[in-house]
């Protein structure tokens, strides 16, 4: 079983932000401080945590909001020097931004500035949100300036903040109703020369095409226009939940016709009775029946059983086929079965189709055992 994301945010956690704080506030109380957060920290999820450590942050600094925060800001390490590769660690900083989150939304600019800092160590994205629904048009012009930001994360934190649908985040109803103030922002940043920043923006028009998905294909054939080949990615894995779902316009957008003139066969699925903890593969061929050339997006769905009984499709992605006339490719993929954190296994009939240019098409099944 995958190791839970809480066992990573440990008690040398809170111990070492008491360290940190102590060595820029002589008079904090250390002791006392992570006392009071490993009361009760075991049995608490990451987020929960994070919180508990803020709380206990608030109750130990000075009353002073903006005393309390410049201390915090005073005692946190280096700035990121990459995008990738951290691990966890950055999650070190999530009490701090949970911080900002809770106790700083009557101290705007203190606030920003800290934002500002902490997204450079690990991101504000979950503390932007708040000063986006109190302070709308302040927040915004802000991040506004900060999209053209030399930092890197600062940028990025432009379009991951302003995201309707962030993932472990409360949504923004009032972006999800009316995206444009969002959407002034991703046009800024849509050729960003990092693709950190670029994946970020292609994930916030994902978001926003669930909820409006003509503004998503209006935006993205806007840009196709004169694009890059980095923009033309970033309008792809935009799309991708869209074309997922077999949206005509997403597939036009991406040169796909909505109905492919192609035929299966050969469809494997092994093992036929996969045990827990394995993996199963699933291969089929797929042959151009037309008599024009054709451009196939093809990928395939399981649809795993949950512990009530019912089932819910996740989609793996294969790839696009180009097929002359009677021309045929063999595609596949090991799906594993493994515990995750994103995903548990339980048993019964788990049914595959196969996507063809959205459309769906039944691929057969396999059964999964306890053992």
């Amino acid at each position: 079983m995958a190791e839970q994301l809480k066992n990573r945010f440990g008690a040398d956690v809170p111990m070492k932000i008491a360290e940190m704080i102590a060595s820029v506030y002589q008079h904090f109380p250390k002791g006392v401080f992570i006392r009071d957060v490993l009361d009760g920290y075991a049995p608490l999820e990451l987020f929960p945590r994070g919180w508990k450590i803020a709380r206990a942050m608030r109750h130990h600094l000075p009353e002073d909001y903006r005393k309390a925060v410049a201390i915090l800001i005073k005692s946190i390490g280096p700035k990121l020097d990459k995008t990738e590769d951290y691990g966890m660690a950055p999650f070190f900083y999530l009490p701090h931004v949970f911080f900002v989150a809770e106790y700083g939304l009557n101290h705007f600019e203190e606030s920003m500035r800290a934002q500002y800092e902490l997204t450079q160590r690990f991101t504000a994205e979950f503390s932007i949100r708040p000063y986006l629904e109190k302070y709308p048009a302040a927040t915004l012009s802000r991040l506004q300036d900060w999209a053209v930001d030399p930092s890197v994360h600062v940028r990025r934190l432009v379009s991951e903040g302003t995201r309707p649908r962030l993932p472990w985040a409360p949504r923004l109803r009032a972006f999800q109703a009316d995206p444009r103030p969002v959407l002034a922002l991703l046009e800024m940043l849509k050729d960003d020369p990092e693709l950190y920043v670029r994946r970020s923006v292609a994930n916030n028009l994902n978001d926003i095409g669930k909820d409006h998905p003509a503004v998503l294909v209006g935006v993205c054939k806007k840009w196709l226009i004169a694009a890059t080949k980095e923009r033309r990615w970033l309008i792809g894995h935009a799309l991708r939940s869209a074309i997922k779902r077999g949206e005509a316009g997403a597939l036009e957008v991406l040169g796909f016709e909505k109905t492919a003139g192609v035929v299966i066969r050969k469809v494997r699925i092994a093992p036929k009775r996969a045990s827990m903890g394995k993996s199963v593969s699933i291969a089929f061929e797929v042959i151009n029946t037309s008599s024009k050339r054709q451009s196939v997006l093809a990928d395939f769905r399981v649809h795993f059983v949950k512990a009530n009984g019912s089932t819910s499709p996740k989609v793996f992605k294969l790839k696009t086929l180009d097929l002359n006339p009677n021309q045929s490719e063999l595609v596949g993929k090991t799906v594993s079965l493994v515990e995750m954190t994103t995903r548990r296994h339980y048993p019964g009939k788990h049914t595959v189709d196969v996507l063809l240019n959205g459309r769906v098409k039944p691929l057969g099944a396999f059964e999964l055992l306890k053992f």
